[in-house]
């Protein structure tokens, strides 16, 4: 299999990257690669907290109209 690889955007100056290679036997490579600023980390922490105090209001609502 050739090594096909993506073009990437311009680098952030505060980006930070991580790669990873895993073999599994003699021919099977997994490779991945990962990039994240911390403008995009705050973001993803802000959905996930959106997700879950959603959550929790909706399994009040729940409790409170089953009694």
């Amino acid at each position: 299999m050739r090594d096909q690889t993506m073009p990437t955007a311009a680098p952030h100056p505060e980006e930070m990257r991580a790669e990873m290679e895993l073999r599994v036997g003699s021919s099977t490579v997994l490779r991945t690669s990962a990039r994240a600023t911390p403008a995009g980390l705050i973001a993803a922490g802000i959905l996930v907290s959106a997700v879950l105090l959603s959550t929790a209001a909706l399994v009040r609502a729940a409790r409170d109209r089953s009694r």
